[in-house]
């Protein structure tokens, strides 16, 4: 006669997990995911476009990149939606319920929201640059209500990582995917913040103001919401990764302006800039988060925020007189790419800083040290609600 325990897996009865239990993950979630690697990848790479090319069309293969992401990740929740509100038998009990019939997870939502407004921003766009021309910013109208909908996914993306490692630890994948999701959350916000963070304005206390208003809360969330023993390191190696792949990469094709005025010859893709070394001030805040576990909230957001502008300014200050040498100028770092519009006597292409008087530094750090705190205390009530996220 056997045990009914015998027919139980051996992994099952010592509490391991399986490998493919470990590493598996929901259709719904891993759908998601490649959608928003889709948006980042095609936003990177139209911008790019923009910067080597000029004016573009709908159907470039960057465009398809981006609305390919929106398309995934708006069918595949709705598809989610609906078969949790009409198939799945039980109903589900982790989902949110919308009018009292849908059913859906929280993720899910917010990406469902914003593949519909990447899709309302595309005739927008298209409309704005037969008006007005090439971009010459970043952000437009059109842009914006895109931008909207990028980080509506990215973010629904990583809510649902999130839930996901809140429900099942055997999942050892998981706060890697939270990880994952996190680096393209940060990657985003640092492309739409580049304008102030560029080469020739890592010596301007502004840099340093709209990173610490946009980082550390980002960091300081992975720190404490991330199932990782360094999480805002592993975040901030992951917006490295992709931003080094980018400067590597998009040299390689050969390209060329097919928009006036051209100032520069171009001959191949321009990169945006090298990665900004959040990495550093990511591992501080990692160490920082541990070892002020027992203090206030505030008084732990007073310690990350000061140490994230002390530490990035340390890092990034003396970085950015390297970017703008001569000796940046190479395959590693391509401190040489300026887009074609750009003319000779611009600072970004002499090489000269955007620089300002030593009462007005003193002045903007002191603003960006109280911001970075406020920063950092919203990035510890952010991972505070992650960590209790399980929809």
């Amino acid at each position: 006669m056997h045990s009914s325990v015998s027919s139980i897996p051996v992994a099952e009865r010592s509490g391991v997990a399986s490998p493919s239990r470990a590493l598996a993950l929901p259709w719904h979630l891993a759908a998601v995911v490649f959608a928003a690697t889709s948006v980042i990848v095609g936003l990177i790479w139209d911008i790019s476009w923009h910067m080597t090319i000029g004016r573009d069309t709908f159907w470039t293969p960057a465009h398809l990149a981006i609305y390919t992401g929106g398309a995934v990740a708006g069918l595949t929740c709705g598809f989610e939606v609906l078969r949790r509100s009409f198939f799945a038998s039980p109903k589900p009990a982790d989902g949110v319920t919308v009018w009292r019939i849908f059913n859906g997870p929280l993720g899910g939502w917010l990406a469902i929201w914003g593949a519909v407004a990447m899709l309302t921003s595309a005739p927008f766009d298209d409309w704005w640059h037969d008006a007005y021309g090439l971009d010459v910013k970043i952000i437009s109208p059109p842009h914006a209500l895109l931008a909207l909908g990028f980080l509506a996914i990215l973010f629904g993306a990583r809510i649902m990582a999130q839930a996901e490692q809140s429900r099942d630890a055997e999942r050892k994948v998981a706060p890697w995917v939270v990880a994952f999701t996190g680096g393209l959350v940060l990657t985003m916000v640092s492309i739409f913040t580049t304008e102030f963070h560029e080469k020739i304005r890592m010596h301007s206390s502004v840099s340093y103001i709209v990173s610490a208003l946009v980082f550390p809360a980002i960091l300081v969330s992975a720190a404490r919401a991330t199932r990782l023993r360094f999480p805002a390191t592993a975040t901030a190696m992951i917006y490295m990764l992709i931003m080094c792949v980018q400067v590597w990469v998009l040299p390689l094709f050969a390209a060329t302006p097919k928009l006036g005025p051209i100032r520069q010859h171009v001959t191949h893709m321009v990169p945006l800039d090298f990665p900004l070394l959040l990495i550093v001030p990511a591992l501080a805040i990692d160490l920082l988060i541990r070892a002020t576990v027992n203090r206030g909230a505030w008084t732990r957001a007073l310690i990350m925020g000061l140490a994230f502008v002390v530490v990035f300014t340390a890092v990034q200050w003396p970085f950015g007189d390297f970017l703008v040498s001569a000796s940046a100028k190479n395959a590693f770092f391509r401190a040489d790419n300026v887009p074609y519009f750009v003319s000779d006597s611009d600072w970004t292409v002499i090489g000269r800083f955007v620089e300002e008087t030593t009462p007005e530094l003193v002045k903007g750090f002191g603003i960006a040290a109280l911001i970075g705190v406020l920063s950092a205390r919203a990035g510890l009530g952010w991972g505070n609600w992650l960590t209790a996220v399980k929809r």
